[in-house]
C-alpha cells in the first residue's frame, strides 16, 4: 500500500497526519508514506494502533516535518506542555522507519527543551534522516531503535531517553559549548543502551568543551566504538551531573576513538577505555536482535523491502 502527501495538491493527501489517519489499523502489509518534498508545520503521532509504517522523503534538505512547540508554550489547557508534550513527530507503532527527510523543532535555542522527534515504540530505523532542534532534540524509548548515516543535532541532552539504540555512520553535532551529546536512562538491567559506531562527533564553530554524556539516570549506558572526535569534545568525555554517586553505576566507554577530542589519558577516572575484545559484543545483531531476531530495514545485509 501507497499513499502519497504533496502539499500542491497532487497526491492523495496534503498534510502528513491526514494520511496517516487514513491508514487502516488492521492492515497487515508495510504501508509506503511517500512524501513529497515541502516543508509541513505540524505536530505529527503515529498512533500505537498503525501497522509498519515506512515515511520516504524527497531528500532531507527537500522534505522537512517542522514545529515549534517547547515545554514553555502553554497547551490547550493552559498549562506548560513540558517536555514529553513538546515534540514535532510522535512514533507510537512498532516497525515504524523513515528516510530521505528532515525531523525539526525550531523553537530555538534558549526556550528549554523541545523535542523533534518522540519515539516510543520498538523496532524504529531512520536512514539519511535529519534530526534538528536544541535541548532535547532526540528522545528514544520503547525498545531497540536504529540510526543509519543520519544527522543529529542540538546543544543539551538532545540525545536522551532509556532505549537501546544503534548509531551507525551518523553525524552528531552540538551547537553549544559546555553542551551535552547524551542523556541515557538505562534500565539497571539493559545490556546496552546507546551505541555508537563510526559516527562524527563535532560541534559549530567555536563550540568547545562538549560533553559525550551525563547520566540522566543511575545505570546510564552509552558506548563511542570507533568514532571521529573533533576538538569540541572536552578532554574528560564525561560528566556526573554533580551527583558522584551515579560515578558508581553509570556505564560509559570508548574503544578507538580518534580526532583531536579523542583523549583517552585525560578521559575522568569512571569512564572505561575497551580492549579490542571488550568491543567485539557491540555490533547491531547483538545490540538490536533480542528474541525475536529483529534486523532493521537499513542494516547492512538487509532487504530494504522489510517489514519493520
Amino acid at each position: 500500500m501507497k499513499i502519497t502527501v504533496d502539499p500542491s495538491g497532487q497526491g492523495d493527501f496534503v498534510t502528513v497526519q491526514s494520511a496517516v489517519d487514513s491508514i487502516p489499523e488492521q492492515a497487515d502489509s508495510l504501508v509506503i508514506l511517500e512524501i513529497k518534498k515541502g516543508v509541513y508545520r505540524e505536530k505529527i503521532t503515529i498512533p500505537s494502533s498503525k501497522p509498519a509504517i515506512r515515511m520516504i522523503g524527497e531528500g532531507a534538505e527537500e522534505t522537512i516535518l517542522t514545529y515549534s512547540d517547547n515545554a514553555h508554550t502553554l497547551g490547550e489547557d493552559g498549562q506548560p506542555l513540558g517536555t514529553f508534550r513538546s515534540g514535532s513527530l510522535y512514533v507510537y507503532a512498532d516497525d515504524f522507519s523513515a528516510e530521505q527527510l528532515t525531523v525539526r523543532n525550531d523553537s530555538g535555542p534558549g526556550t528549554g527543551q523541545a523535542v523533534a522527534a518522540f519515539i516510543d515504540a520498538d523496532r524504529v530505523s531512520f536512514q539519511h534522516v535529519r534530526l534538528e532542534g536544541d535541548q532535547d532534540t532526540l528522545y528514544v524509548s520503547g525498545g531497540r531503535h536504529y540510526f543509519a548515516e543520519c544527522f543529529i543535532e542540538g546543544d543539551v541532552d538532545f540525545i536522551f531517553g532509556p532505549a537501546a539504540a544503534v548509531f551507525d555512520r551518523c553525524m552528531i553535532r552540538c551547537k553549544r559549548s559546555g553542551g551535552y551529546l547524551t542523556a541515557a536512562n538505562t534500565p539497571k538491567a539493559a545490556e546496552f543502551g546507546y551505541v555508537f559506531l563510526d559516527c562524527t562527533i563535532s560541534g559549530a564553530p567555536g563550540v568547545e568543551n562538549v560533553y559525550l554524556g551525563r547520566p540522566w539516570r543511575d545505570y546510564a549506558n552509552v558506548v563511542f566504538i570507533r568514532c571521529e572526535m573533533d576538538g569540541s569534545v572536552h578532554p574528560q568525555g564525561w560528566h556526573n551531573w554533580n551527583l558522584p554517586d551515579r560515578e558508581q553505576t553509570s556505564r560509559y566507554a570508548e574503544f578507538d576513538s580518534r580526532g583531536p577530542g579523542a583523549a583517552p589519558s585525560l578521559r575522568v577516572s569512571w569512564s572505561r577505555d575497551l580492549t579490542e575484545a571488550e568491543a567485539k559484543p557491540f555490533t547491531i545483531e547483538q545490540v538490536l536482535s533480542g528474541q525475536d531476531g529483529w534486523c532493521s530495514p537499513y542494516a547492512p545485509g538487509s532487504s530494504k523491502l522489510k517489514k519493520g
